[in-house]
């Protein structure tokens, strides 16, 4: 196949500029602050802070990972439906309208959360949000297959990376002017009316791009077996089936997707988590904490094309060994970070940034690359979608659970550190597999 036009390939990289200021702004920098400063109703002994929810009592940092992980469980439950219909109908560009859309509202439906008792509002709209993001990439990764020559994919799924931290950078850049001039807008350090501002601006900004993007995609490929299909709802888990069973045949798919499923829990744990435990755990001031994240994205442009280079020359699956290494020895180093270590944050927060977007890029074009030649492109993203969101939820539950348990988010830290050995001993086999069966390397 040929890759498609570049009116076609800007217009699906135009949707990770429109939708990563959720990423960042939302999951990243300023709403998990402000979620920790105004979710506190008591503070016992140790400075953890307790919030009660549908009547029962947690720590307020780990509500929120909890909250986090049912968002991903109810993505994981959908996203099989949502794809078969997509499929089947070849309609992805219409659900990635509806999710967006019900992700960009209910960002800006954070505006309204400014008290204790609009905890519920919050919760939701956080739910919401989070459904909304991760449900849309579910349809737009699985574009990737469709637009990009498999020799493309890598810089293509870059692109997309790239053009996403800039745009999020952008706008989080308009942000702090408000979060740190609250006057501009008749507020001021007592106030929450600048964080709340950023919120709706993160929809407005989500729902408005992600149009320009909708606009030059394809409406997406319509099953050659769709009018054999009667129950569509079912169909989807039946897909997953499918594709499960056709992993028994494929070993280098099966075992790419083992490794995935454990280092990428430990990834998107630390990407959710990240700013709480600065905040809260190592008390890394908020200017310093949003400052660290901005360091993160602006490095993790270079990072995602590095990296994608750096496969050319090694191959994907050792470059993503190199990765994984590396997060292993960051999540050793942020178990060890003292309390109030500033510039060691900055540090570590530069090195994160880095393999950051790397890992994610190469491992989505390396999916894309050894996955087979299909029509069903959405099925089988929506395999790795839901093996992505399982992932999630219980790195979060753990993180959330081991905190409560034992009363430090250190602990729930090093924890991440199995993960990723599995992970990297699962992509140790993944390469030793590729290179019984055929002399191209990945």
């Amino acid at each position: 196949m040929q890759t498609a036009s570049k009116k076609i390939i800007n217009g699906w990289a135009m949707y990770d500029w429109a939708n990563s200021v959720y990423n960042l702004v939302i999951t990243s920098t300023i709403f998990p602050a402000y979620f920790e400063f105004i979710a506190k109703q008591r503070t016992d002994a140790s400075g953890n802070a307790y919030v009660t929810f549908m009547g029962r009592e947690y720590v307020n940092t780990a509500l929120y990972n909890y909250a986090l992980a049912f968002a991903f469980l109810v993505v994981a439950i959908l996203s099989p439906i949502l794809s078969s219909i997509a499929d089947y109908k070849g309609n992805k560009k219409s659900f990635m309208y509806f999710f967006l859309t019900i992700g960009s509202v209910a960002c800006a439906g954070l505006f309204f959360f400014e008290k204790n008792n609009q905890l519920v509002l919050g919760i939701v709209c956080m739910i919401v949000a989070c459904i909304g993001f991760w449900s849309s990439l579910v349809f737009y990764n699985s574009y990737l297959p469709e637009i990009a020559a498999p020799e493309d994919r890598d810089n293509v799924s870059a692109k997309g990376f790239a053009m996403g931290y800039i745009g999020s950078v952008i706008l989080q850049i308009v942000c702090f002017v408000f979060v740190f001039n609250p006057a501009l807008i008749g507020g001021n350090e007592q106030s929450t009316i600048q964080f709340r501002l950023s919120f709706l601006l993160v929809g407005i900004w989500w729902w408005s791009f992600g149009q320009f993007s909708l606009s030059r995609l394809p409406k997406g490929n319509k099953s050659e077996e769709s009018n054999n299909r009667k129950n569509i709802i079912m169909n989807g888990y039946a897909e997953l089936i499918k594709v499960w069973q056709q992993l028994k045949h494929l070993s280098v798919l099966k075992r790419f997707l083992f490794s995935f499923f454990f280092y990428n829990m430990g990834v998107q744990t630390v990407m959710l988590a990240a700013t709480l435990y600065g905040k809260s755990e190592l008390q890394i001031p908020t200017t310093n904490l949003i400052i660290a994240i901005l360091i993160i994205q602006l490095i993790a442009i270079p990072g995602a094309f590095v990296i994608s280079k750096l496969s050319s020359r090694i191959g994907n699956f050792k470059a993503l060994m190199l990765c994984v290494v590396i997060w292993i020895c960051l999540c050793i180093a942020g178990y060890l970070l003292p309390a109030k270590g500033i510039n060691q944050f900055y540090v570590l927060a530069s090195i994160v940034g880095f393999v950051m977007g790397g890992i994610q890029s190469l491992s989505r074009s390396t999916y894309s690359k050894i996955m087979p030649t299909t029509r069903d492109t959405t099925s089988f993203f929506s395999f790795f979608d839901v093996t992505e969101k399982i992932a999630i939820v219980i790195g979060m539950f753990s993180f959330g659970y081991i905190t409560e348990i034992t009363g430090s988010q250190r602990n729930s830290v090093l924890a991440l550190v199995v993960f990723f050995v599995v992970g990297l001993i699962g992509l140790m086999f993944t390469q030793i597999k590729q290179n019984n069966l055929s002399d191209t390397s990945y």
